[in-house]
């Protein structure tokens, strides 16, 4: 065999493999950051496991990569839960910006919406993988059992209680595209407006206004999620007289797969505006605002 076959080799599975990797650690963290670290234990893992000299032949790469990368993130756990105890007012997962006319290779399809990322937070580390794994990729209990070492009964008494307790906070539903990047653009329109009677209108009675400005941008976030009509309503309104509509360009991207809004100040992304729709009709029920710079580093202007 020729000399570097055999990296080479194993260089292009774990490439072949990467974006699936990407989106199931992505998924469990809501971290890109941290996602890319995983990613390096993994490929560190892999490639020496592929350089011994006594290595056996890995029969399903796909199931072993996938292994190390839940198992590594499962790992990190501890070390996030620490940073996120230390973290100035909300902490909102970091959003995957692309444009809405980019082709399926430029977009990380499998990441879940905002919203429902912010509800796997509420779940246990194993209960949040074993409902990304079933939910979002579709693997079997069977399949998820070896994966985290544990008995396939054990895996469904998980998947039981994270998708009881994910439904029970986010029932599922879909916005039309068409429907949420509309009433995106009326939101952006009434808020940046200051128009309080409008802003009224497209909020549900028990909307939420989630803001992450990781303790960097004051201006932008509240330290708490905002809860009720009337106060989150009130809050834009408020927010909207201190600057002039004109301050932002608005740029439409998608997030994390839903239509949504990227706020640039100048040239420099200044937050990224998610709106999620209830699913009775076109009232929104939950805003997320994240204007932390460290989570808009890779938000490009064009």
């Amino acid at each position: 065999m020729p000399e570097g076959t055999a990296e080479d080799t194993a260089t292009q599975v774990f490439a072949d493999h990467r974006e699936l990797l990407f989106s199931v650690v992505y998924n469990l963290l809501g971290s890109v950051a941290d996602t890319e670290d995983v990613l390096q234990d993994t490929w560190l893992s892999w490639a020496s496991r592929n350089a011994a000299e006594d290595a056996e032949e890995i029969e399903n790469p796909r199931a072993y990569l996938v292994r190390i990368a839940v198992n590594t993130a499962l790992g990190r756990q501890a070390l996030i839960s620490r940073r996120r105890e230390t973290y100035v007012g909300t902490w909102l997962p970091e959003p995957l910006v692309s444009h809405p006319d980019a082709g399926e290779a430029a977009e990380r399809t499998e990441a879940v919406s905002l919203a429902l990322l912010v509800v796997l937070e509420t779940l246990t580390p194993l209960e949040r993988a074993v409902f990304v794994l079933h939910e979002v990729f579709g693997y079997a209990h069977t399949e998820i059992a070896p994966i985290l070492d544990r008995s396939p009964s054990a895996i469904r008494q998980l998947a039981h209680r994270a998708r009881e307790h994910v439904h029970a906070r986010r029932p599922r539903y879909q916005a039309d595209p068409k429907v949420q990047r509309q009433v995106t653009e009326r939101f952006l329109q009434a808020a940046l407006g200051g128009d309080l009677d409008s802003l009224l209108d497209l909020l549900a009675p028990d909307v939420t206004l989630w803001t992450d400005g990781g303790g960097k941008v004051r201006r932008a976030a509240s330290l708490r999620p905002i809860r009720g009509r009337d106060k989150v309503a009130r809050v834009l309104s408020g927010t909207a007289k201190r600057h002039r509509h004109d301050d932002f360009a608005i740029h439409y991207r998608t997030v994390n797969g839903d239509p949504s809004a990227v706020l640039f100040d100048e040239d420099a992304p200044f937050a990224v505006m998610v709106l999620d729709l209830a699913p009775e009709g076109d009232r929104i029920r939950g805003i997320y605002t994240v204007a932390n710079p460290e989570k808009l580093s890779r938000v490009e202007d064009e």
